[in-house]
């Protein structure tokens, strides 16, 4: 007993007795041998198409422009295109160059294509002036001033007035009031609306009707009703109707029939 009792004190546990290594956890390494022969076939193939890209993107030689042209000429898009054309015929930006061609005075939209091997078709859409904005602007179809400084302006056209900035707001009640006038027979040659808000029409016969700044799809509901009648028939005395009133509106007549 004594001797396994000194057998257990001779040998006194160790502590930091050595651990055997872990295995080293991690993904396993790729094998690249494997890949190389797909990475090679990756690569040439883009190289084959960038070489390919170069060998097509030929100078552009011919612009082709299609539209009906009223304003704008072929000759001015023809510019606009060559200007911005930066590489041929595959790297040209056909964004840019569009955006570039409907920034020009009275191009409303246009379209750029390629056309194998050498060439670009523009197709070109002008715009439409329907009234005249003051002195020298044009109001389109859709009530926008494209253009500020006409210097050629259609005197036929509608003229409509306004402080700047109402552009929209004044083309907007020009359309309204124009075909409401068109249902009733009479044809609007112009609207105005002054610094204090107040709206006035004129027709196409010379008479005024004023408005003012309140109640006014009320009021030309009401001229539409009692008024068109007078117009029609007595025009060339009337200078102006006032439907300022609530509940009829005043005849202005011209100097010889007061």
């Amino acid at each position: 007993m004594i001797g396994g009792w000194l057998k257990k004190v001779r040998k006194p546990k160790t502590r930091n007795r050595p651990r055997p290594e872990r295995a080293a956890r991690g993904k396993p390494l790729i094998d690249w041998i494997r890949w190389v022969p797909v990475i090679g076939v990756a690569m040439s193939a883009i190289v084959a198409l960038v070489l390919i890209g170069y060998a097509l993107d030929r100078p552009i030689k011919r612009v082709e422009v299609v539209g009906v042209f009223r304003r704008v000429t072929s000759m001015d898009v023809e510019q606009v295109v060559r200007l911005k054309l930066h590489g041929g015929f595959i790297r040209a930006n056909l964004p840019e160059v569009q955006a570039s061609i409907e920034a020009l005075p009275w191009v409303d939209n246009a379209r750029v294509q390629r056309r194998w091997p050498d060439a670009f078709v523009v197709h070109i859409t002008e715009q439409e002036a329907v009234a005249r904005w003051g002195e020298s602007g044009l109001i389109n179809s859709r009530g926008e001033l494209f253009v500020q400084n006409e210097r050629h302006v259609p005197s036929e056209l509608p003229v409509i007035t306004g402080p700047s900035g109402t552009e929209r707001r004044v083309a907007d009640r020009f359309f309204q009031v124009k075909a409401q006038l068109e249902t009733a027979g009479l044809t609007l040659s112009g609207i105005r609306l002054d610094d204090r808000g107040a709206w006035e029409i004129e027709l196409a016969n010379g008479v005024v009707i004023r408005l003012g700044r309140r109640e006014v799809e009320e009021r030309i509901d009401r001229f539409l009703q009692s008024g068109v009648s007078l117009v029609t028939s007595r025009s060339a005395e009337i200078a102006y109707i006032d439907m300022r009133y609530s509940n009829g509106f005043a005849v202005g007549w011209h100097a010889s029939h007061s």
